[in-house]
């Protein structure tokens, strides 16, 4: 499930968010991140504010399984 953690800069006081969904996708058009999922635009976000985005999902190979966890 694609994932994007949006961190704001300190100065601006906001608390950064998480943002998933199984069909989220980002574009950046005109200036804007654009964040869109199956219903349509869900977020955007201007590149004036200077937020940093970063994708923190984590992606499988399709016929791999997950790694067993430590204890």
């Amino acid at each position: 499930m694609p994932a994007y953690l949006i961190i704001h800069p300190r100065e601006q006081r906001k608390d950064d968010a998480l943002i998933e969904g199984d069909d989220l996708r980002l574009a950046v058009a005109d200036g804007w991140a654009v964040f869109i999922d199956q219903h349509g635009i869900c977020l955007a976000i201007p590149a004036g504010l200077g937020a940093q985005i970063q994708r923190v999902d984590e992606q499988q190979e399709p016929d791999q399984e997950p790694a067993p966890q430590k204890e």
